[in-house]
């Protein structure tokens, strides 16, 4: 039987190639979708449809999760993952683009099935320090994904980031198949043929205040920080003439960032400071580098506020997955995680289609200007979640596990 530490590491690498995948678009598919004649407004929905698809997907997901296990959820996704980006990869029209997107955003649904597998296999206590391994993986993939994407698609072509996050899940998958065990035993899965509908059932099974107002803040935060991802390859490229390699390295410096403190740091500082006061913290550095990013007047600048995004993001969202996880029955974790990760995809398909939209009243008013309200309107998401945080409990009542 593998180890705990096995487990996490084979999670943390599902986690890392999902995120790998996500960030090996951002500096690519805008010019690979041109090339088959796309408008701006089809590269919005390019890069929309997979969150939007992932809003429904993940709490189907995380349902099925609670009743046939967590690792057949983790294998179908991982392949399914597979399978979206290889289409992409061989696509010769922007129909085969959307298709693999769509894929591939059934297949990233289950990060909310990964992180009820961490909740399996780890104590209340230990919670937010291993959702900050999720978080360290996150932020690998946002290192390695935008680099891997910019360079490859300039050395190879456009295809090649694809097939490259498309052999990583192969590999993903075989791992799964061949090392991962079970973390949810039959005797706490629900397996009746009528299972329990996710509303209002899952109310029943968790602190529901709590558990309410992460979910909305997640929504919040999620919103805020898709616009500016939607925008900033545009931003540094008119502001400071970045080509798509530079945008690459600059998120890879903020996923090094999130790495660091998700990944070494966020279980100290959670036993030093609790789970709502680094939210708040983390809220108030994101909302603070966003409305200032429009403001810079230099690439020094900028990058200072690129990190800023980077610690906020770092603090903010390994914390708000402990309290959702915390406040959530124990055989109700895939739901429960897989309906805030539902609205972290809802929220990552609104942000890019309005970021487009608000940038249109951006373009007549100089360089100096550019992508300004965009920023201003994800700042504005940023204090509803700083607002949102402020009513976040300082602690939870400890749930009882329900015996094996």
């Amino acid at each position: 039987m593998p180890s705990k530490r096995t487990s996490l590491l084979i999670i943390f690498l599902t986690i890392f190639i999902n995120m790998v995948g996500f960030g090996v678009v951002i500096p690519v598919l805008p010019l690979y979708a041109e090339r088959f004649g796309a408008t701006t407004w089809e590269i919005g929905w390019l890069f929309g449809i997979f969150s939007l698809v992932q809003f429904f997907a993940s709490p189907i997901l995380g349902q099925i999760s609670d009743r046939f296990g967590r690792r057949p959820v983790l294998l179908l996704s991982t392949l399914g993952t597979a399978l979206g980006f290889i289409i992409m990869g061989i696509g010769q029209t922007l129909t085969m683009l959307f298709v693999g997107r769509i894929i591939d955003g059934l297949s990233g649904g289950s990060i909310g099935t990964a992180q009820a597998y961490v909740a399996d296999i780890t104590s209340p206590e230990e919670r937010s320090r291993a959702m900050g391994l999720i978080g360290a993986a996150f932020g690998l993939g946002f290192i390695f994904g935008p680099a891997i994407g910019g360079w490859t698609a300039s050395q190879f072509g456009y295809s090649a980031p694809m097939y490259v996050a498309g052999g990583l899940a192969l590999i993903n998958s075989v791992l799964i198949l061949c090392i991962l065990p079970e973390s949810h035993p039959k005797e706490k899965r629900q397996l009746s043929k009528k299972p329990e509908p996710l509303f209002p059932s899952l109310f029943q099974h968790v602190e529901v205040k709590p558990y309410v107002t992460v979910v909305a803040t997640y929504f919040c935060m999620i919103a805020g920080f898709s616009i500016m991802t939607g925008v900033f390859a545009l931003f540094v490229f008119h502001r400071y003439q970045f080509d798509e390699e530079s945008t690459g390295y600059l998120f890879a410096m903020i996923g090094l960032i999130g790495t660091i403190i998700q990944g070494g740091m966020i279980g100290r500082l959670v036993k030093k400071y609790g789970e709502s006061r680094l939210a708040t913290i983390g809220a108030l550095f994101l909302m603070l580098s966003l409305f200032w990013m429009p403001l810079t007047a230099g690439v020094a600048a900028m990058v200072m506020a690129c990190c800023g995004i980077a610690i906020g993001n770092s603090l903010l969202s390994p914390t708000l997955s402990g309290i959702a996880s915390r406040s959530a029955d124990a055989e109700w974790q895939g739901r429960a995680l897989g309906l805030m990760q539902s609205m972290g995809s809802l929220a990552r398909w609104i942000g890019p289609v309005l970021a487009g939209w608000l940038l249109a009243y951006d373009l007549d008013k100089g360089i100096a200007a550019y992508a300004r309200t965009p920023f201003y309107a994800a700042a504005g998401f940023l204090l509803l979640t700083f607002i949102l945080c402020l009513r976040l409990p300082s602690r939870l009542v400890k749930k009882p596990e329900p015996l094996a």
